[in-house]
């Protein structure tokens, strides 16, 4: 994969000359697929293995105990249904096969803040909903958006300078950012999926920039390379990093906002666990040039729950 999906090491990105190639390196990745993976990114193992353990706990709960977070339609609290990914570019398909649970980096806000986020209906507008159980995840959760984040943060730092701006091109639209880090779990199944049903159908990410966290010997995951599926192997101690919709136009069409997909898995299969953080930017920055990136982003995820 290294010649559509290269492996970036960012162990030098502290270094002026360091940066300076890791941008080069982003802006080929972003111009050929829109998708890399990074190693070298500094976020430590142990959170990543205690992430994975207590929300591997949570999705094992009862149903009903997990029900105590469903907050409604939308990525926000758990979702016992994930949603029908691929209708964010109006293809019907079946629901994916995947429940899911989310928070947004707004969730912790007060109400009257989260309710100057914009005049249209949005799930980084409500609060997020924790449960009681397992212990520690709360605190896990929030520690790992901090420091994922953090990471997102300066990939869009290097994206700006790949793209020949300075750093800090892209701040101003993200320095209020409603990102959202989601679970999803593909839980086992007796029987086989349903003609074009997947985990996560095909479709493109609609905001700025993906920072995925996939398990290591559980694939699934592919990109779309012309008019064929391509692998994107989980790689030990690496994130999937992909640019969405928004940053393809911020770009001016330089870059790719790629289609990818979940392959269902047969069944008897053991579960698989994948947490993207997806690194949206201010609601009020610009869109598509007609909407504001908060009205194109609430649209795409409307359409994801809306029932065929």
């Amino acid at each position: 994969m290294n010649d559509y999906v290269p492996i970036i090491d960012l162990s030098s990105r502290d270094h002026p000359r360091g940066r300076a190639a890791l941008a080069e390196r982003i802006g080929r990745a972003c111009a050929t697929s829109g998708f890399y993976v990074v190693v070298g990114h500094g976020v430590p193992a142990a959170l990543v293995d205690r992430m994975h353990r207590v929300t591997n706990d949570f999705f094992t709960l009862p149903d009903a105990e997990k029900d105590l977070v469903a907050t409604g339609p939308g990525v926000s609290g758990f979702r016992r249904s994930g949603g029908t990914t691929a209708r964010s570019l109006d293809r019907d398909t079946p629901p994916d096969l995947c429940e899911a649970y989310a928070v947004h980096a707004t969730g912790e806000l007060d109400d009257r803040a989260r309710a100057r986020l914009g005049d249209h209906p949005a799930t980084w507008k409500l609060a997020n909903a924790w449960p009681a159980r397992p212990a520690g995840f709360r605190a896990t959760w929030q520690e790992y958006l901090a420091v994922v984040a953090d990471l997102a943060a300066d990939l869009v730092r290097l994206s700006a300078r790949a793209l020949g701006h300075p750093e800090d091109h892209f701040a101003g639209r993200f320095d209020r950012h409603v990102s959202s880090l989601v679970a999803n779990y593909y839980y086992p199944r007796a029987h086989p999926p349903l003609p074009g049903q997947m985990r996560r159908g095909a479709h493109t990410d609609f905001g700025a920039l993906t920072v995925l966290y996939q398990e290591n010997d559980r694939g699934g995951l592919q990109v779309l390379d012309g008019d064929r599926w391509r692998d994107v192997p989980a790689v030990p101690g690496g994130f999937v990093v992909n640019i969405g919709d928004l940053m393809a136009l911020w770009s001016g069409g330089r870059w790719v906002s790629t289609m990818h997909r979940v392959l269902p898995a047969g069944p008897g299969s053991p579960s698989r666990l994948s947490v993207p953080l997806f690194f949206q930017p201010n609601h009020d920055a610009p869109g598509d040039g007609r909407v504001t990136a908060g009205e194109w982003m609430a649209a795409k995820t409307a359409k994801l729950f809306t029932a065929g």
